[in-house]
């Protein structure tokens, strides 16, 4: 019960739906004036570069919340913004179509090659839109759903949308850190 006794407070939809936002609204930050040089940088050889962070985190909720959707109805037309708006043609990766970044190597990762603020964003926009079109159409009780049975125990919709969004969230921090570290070195360079 909430403070007066009668209102439940937020629902838990909505409050992943904040979560999601807060990310999209992070990453606008990080890609804010944004030079490919920042967006390439890795802060040791093996550490992950802003430009690959930020898409991995998009193609990861991407994917899940398509899965998400057709697990939850399975007449659902949700398809990844990766290969509905041919995002996968216009970033040019050397990776799988389907590809989300996870498990890559450090090499894999030095492959990347995108490094345009601008696609990375616009990418991210794409898919934060669609990932709050899924949520609006979400119930309390649909939480309670399990999506995955490859699982022990199987995923319900709530679990798989806490872990995106601490995914999203841990790696926009990296993304942060990375370009902190960045900027701090280049203003050190400067007379």
């Amino acid at each position: 019960m909430g403070a007066n006794g009668n209102d439940p407070g937020p629902s838990a939809v909505l409050l992943l739906r904040d979560g999601f936002t807060r990310v999209s609204e992070g990453i606008e930050t990080v890609l804010e004036s944004a030079e490919p040089r920042m967006l390439r940088f890795r802060a040791s050889n093996s550490a992950n570069p802003v430009a690959w962070l930020i898409w991995h985190l998009s193609r990861v909720q991407d994917d899940h919340f398509t899965f998400l959707a057709r697990a939850l109805d399975p007449a659902s037309e949700a398809e990844q913004r990766w290969i509905a708006n041919d995002w996968v043609s216009r970033f040019n990766l050397p990776y799988r179509r389907l590809d989300t970044g996870f498990g890559h190597s450090s090499e894999q990762v030095a492959d990347f090659g995108m490094y345009d603020g601008q696609y990375l964003r616009g990418y991210h926009l794409d898919v934060h839109r669609q990932s709050l079109e899924i949520l609006g159409t979400l119930r309390e009780p649909d939480l309670g759903t399990v999506i995955d049975r490859r699982w022990d125990p199987p995923v319900t919709a709530a679990a798989r949308l806490v872990s995106i969004l601490g995914e999203t969230t841990a790696h926009l921090a990296q993304a942060q850190f990375v370009r902190g570290i960045y900027k701090d070195m280049n203003h050190a360079k400067r007379p």
